[in-house]
């Protein structure tokens, strides 16, 4: 290394010259190590970042590739004693239900209430109790109920047999509507539903219900947040699941998320 000297100074007057350079210098090098620091953080980020990106395409593709269910095309559940409870989505889907889906040996349940869901217990009639209990809450909940904000709504069920597309004389049944004859068993469950993450796939429906299949759930009941929002909510607090898949269990209102006891 070459040090000049200016003959024309001093020796404390070039020391000094040397020193200012020498801290200068060492304000650049503690500048470069920050900015290297820096650099190699947001390298960490884009890494973490990206790394989280192909981990969640991968789910979606996992997702695309796996075969749905005849059933996913209604709303669905597995009651606690894992039987198959269906319900209609709308008119199409209700009528779809009664005349393809339902044979003798289910349940149907229903409310007074107009535009309801019709809801059918696959070998309905072996179910016990909760089973019946819990598909008469899918029904209230996915009933005008929650859109007027109720906290219970009846809710009936009948034997496929009381349930019939012939109207009285001078009625006529609209598409989705079906006439039931007979004795109804009436219940008034809560109207309030769950929504949980069981092995990375979404799940929802009455709370016992879910609560048999897991841990990570949440409550919800009527509100008045959009579902865009309690969906986004309901990921947070489940830590995953797809934004989309919530949505599709929320029944159609607002709705709001209870707290954690």
């Amino acid at each position: 290394m070459e040090i000049e000297f200016d003959l024309k100074k001093s020796v404390d007057e070039n020391a000094g010259i040397y020193f200012n350079l020498a801290k200068k210098a060492k304000k650049k090098l503690e500048g470069a190590s920050k900015a290297i620091k820096d650099s190699q953080k947001k390298l960490d980020q884009l890494q973490k970042q990206e790394e989280k990106f192909w981990q969640e395409e991968e789910k979606k593709q996992e997702k695309e590739e796996r075969k749905k269910e005849w059933y996913e095309k209604f709303h669905w559940f597995m009651s606690s004693e894992e039987f198959l409870c269906i319900g209609g989505k709308d008119a199409t889907s209700n009528e779809i239900i009664i005349k393809k889906h339902t044979e003798k040996e289910d349940l149907v349940f229903h409310t007074d209430m107009a535009g309801s869901p019709f809801f059918v217990i696959k070998n309905g009639q072996e179910a016990k109790e909760i089973t019946i209990e819990e598909t008469a809450q899918a029904v209230a909940v996915y009933s005008r109920a929650w859109k007027l904000g109720h906290t219970s709504a009846d809710v009936f069920y009948v034997k496929p047999e009381q349930v019939s597309k012939e109207a009285e004389s001078g009625e006529y049944m609209n598409k989705g509507s079906f006439m039931v004859r007979g004795k109804r068993n009436i219940l008034n469950p809560k109207v309030q539903y769950a929504i949980g993450l069981l092995n990375d796939e979404i799940i929802g429906g009455p709370i016992t219900a879910i609560k048999k299949q897991t841990a990570n759930f949440v409550t919800v009941v009527p509100g008045r947040e959009k579902k865009s929002s309690s969906a986004k909510k309901i990921r947070s607090r489940l830590k995953g699941g797809d934004l989309d898949d919530i949505i599709k269990f929320l029944p159609s209102g607002g709705a709001e998320v209870k707290k954690s006891k």
